[in-house]
């Protein structure tokens, strides 16, 4: 198997707020994956690391196997789309172009030309001046036609109506298979994404909660839900990811994929199960069970939660 980023211990500080925490992982070459996760789990704080555009605390992050500081040969490999990102004053679309064609070896100005006209990017305003989706437009456009080795997107549609979103999925699944390259894509919009992930890292608090092949990752949790009494007997001894209750009810995700005796033994004790989207597990595995509203603290049993 081969790695396009590994970090070791990877840790950035920021006083006494650590952004990211001990991350030890390996994104795969030519994936694209996901890293998901609530506000401030670490996600642009991984990203940036990854392009050298902070420094480490301690531990490190290596691209092709090499360090990316200070190291011209890997840092031509990568592009990194931020969600904030900026253009000198004055700058307008073909400047930015202009910049793109220079900066980035593999560019395409065929695929960039099309990406303008799909998105409609005014040519004649200042780039200072263009609204949050016509900003995150030409973000999505230098980042797929720079056609970049591995190139990191941090919430790239961020104002894009759904049909400008559409667009972006479409082109970069179709030049994704067509000059294949690693693509890590930040998000909260991950039912819209889930079709074109083929890996996931989940970070929460800093530290890596989940990395696994999407289908992997579907497939070992699933949700519970019946009257709380029931489903407290069914999550007996298993890890549970996130609880919601309305009333009497209750509905849990749990660790695991069901076995053929959990099936029965939901059947026989009124409950139902079901898969587990994406979504709902990004949003388990980020459940703070300390702060959340509603959540079970540690010795109570849900039946005593809503005084059944």
């Amino acid at each position: 198997m081969t790695y396009a980023i590994e970090t070791r211990g990877l840790t950035r500080a920021y006083g006494d707020t650590r952004a990211l925490d001990d991350v030890t992982l390996k994104i795969h070459a030519n994936t694209i994956t996901g890293l998901l996760g609530r506000n401030g789990a670490g996600k642009t704080t991984l990203m940036a690391l990854a392009t050298a555009q902070v420094l480490p605390t301690s531990g490190e992050v290596l691209i092709d196997g090499e360090q990316p500081f200070e190291h011209a040969k890997v840092l031509e490999k990568l592009c990194f789309i931020r969600d904030n990102q900026r253009y000198p004053d004055n700058y307008r679309l073909k400047h930015a172009l202009r910049a793109a064609r220079i900066f980035y070896p593999n560019w395409s100005q065929e695929l960039a030309d099309e990406l303008v006209g799909l998105f409609r990017i005014p040519a004649k305003t200042d780039i200072t001046k263009l609204s949050r989706g016509q900003l995150s437009s030409l973000g999505i456009v230098l980042g797929l036609a720079s056609r970049s080795p591995i190139t990191f997107f941090d919430e790239p549609y961020l104002g894009l109506d759904a049909t400008a979103r559409s667009y972006f999925y479409d082109v970069l699944l179709r030049d994704y298979q067509a000059v294949p390259r690693t693509i890590v894509l930040s998000t909260h919009l991950i039912d819209e994404m889930d079709r074109l992930l083929e890996r996931v890292v989940i970070l929460e608090r800093g530290r890596v909660v989940q990395d696994a092949d999407v289908d992997e990752l579907r497939s070992a949790a699933h949700s519970v839900a019946g009257p709380v009494a029931a489903v407290e007997a069914y999550v007996a001894g298993r890890r549970v990811l996130s609880t919601h209750r309305v009333g009497g009810l209750a509905t849990l995700v749990v660790e695991g994929a069901p076995s053929r005796a959990d099936r029965e033994a939901a059947e026989l004790g009124g409950v139902e199960l079901g898969s587990v989207s994406l979504q709902e597990l990004v949003s388990a595995y980020g459940f703070d069970r300390e702060q959340s509203p509603g959540s079970t603290p540690p010795n109570a049993t849900l039946a005593q939660e809503v005084g059944a």
